[in-house]
């Protein structure tokens, strides 16, 4: 590929439709190097990491973009975070009973909880039903029986690379008329259906477009970095601790004979607390609270 680890933005000259190209690779293999998943957790996971990006250049925000999926089924949890910079991880739960490869069998009766949480402003959910026959389809049909411009997806993931494409209207501009706005609409989406899962992993950006496209007049965007990068650190581990309240936390100390160990579940990183990181932590907190009045 000519880009790893990027998203790139392209645009249609003529017509009000925008596109975006994701590939993960470097930070999708470390994501799964954390926990030894079963092949369609892999793959699954992928998708995800690959939607999140891709969902994340669709709004502008600074902050967090989290996508949760819940099923009754052999993978009860996955969870992907992308922050606005492109920085990604994720995880999944799931059962050892492994069977099927659809998202149906994995992850029946499954809802998927789209979260933007901005550093400012205010928080903003969507709940899409997982009732496709795979992940893009059932983002399709959230984006379709929403009031936001179409949008559609195509995701593919093999356990080592994962790639996704997605094609957006824009608001009226070049084409005023709505019977030619949706017939381009139909157009480009047909072209784009064209693409082989084999070809989205394997192909290049610009050889896609050119695969795709090649009678429209496409513009390529510069590609922005992406890249795998857990939120965990030391001191957010101390705060939850801080959070218990100091009688609880010393409780959790002595359940924990003398070292309480807090394991992050996205990057495996441990970070242990005794009795004098646990008295530093609470006597540095009631300081700063006393400077605060």
């Amino acid at each position: 590929m000519a880009f790893q680890d990027t998203s790139q933005r392209f645009l249609f000259e003529n017509v009000d439709v925008r596109g975006e190209l994701v590939a993960l690779d470097t930070s999708y293999r470390e994501v799964l190097a954390k926990h030894d998943y079963p092949e369609p957790v892999r793959e699954l996971l992928g998708e995800m990491l690959a939607a999140a990006v891709l969902l994340s250049t669709t709004i502008k925000f600074d902050g967090l973009l989290i996508l949760q999926a819940s099923s009754s089924g052999p993978i009860s949890t996955l969870m992907v975070e992308c922050a606005s910079d492109q920085a990604v991880r994720g995880i999944a739960r799931y059962s050892e009973a492994i069977a099927g490869n659809s998202l149906a069998d994995l992850m029946p009766d499954g809802i998927l909880a789209i979260t933007v949480d901005p550093e400012e402003g205010q928080r903003y959910q969507g709940i899409v039903a997982l009732d496709g026959s795979t992940l893009a389809e059932s983002l399709n049909g959230y984006f379709q029986n929403s009031e936001q411009l179409p949008t559609r997806f195509r995701l593919q993931a093999d356990g080592r690379t994962a790639r996704g494409l997605l094609l957006q209207a824009l608001p009226a501009d070049r084409q005023r008329d709505s019977e030619q706005r949706a017939a381009t609409w139909e157009h480009l989406n047909i072209l784009a259906d064209t693409l082989s899962a084999e070809e989205l992993l394997s192909l290049d950006n610009q050889t896609v477009l050119h695969r795709l496209f090649h009678e429209e007049d496409v513009r390529l965007f510069d590609p922005r970095a992406a890249r795998f990068e857990c939120s965990c650190s030391a001191e957010r581990s101390g705060n939850a601790l801080i959070s218990l309240g100091h009688d609880d936390a010393l409780a959790l100390l002595s359940e924990q004979n003398g070292e309480i160990e807090i394991d992050c579940q996205f990057c495996n990183t441990r970070y242990l607390f005794d009795r004098v990181r646990l008295e530093d932590l609470f006597r540095i907190a009631q300081d700063h609270a006393k400077r605060l009045h």
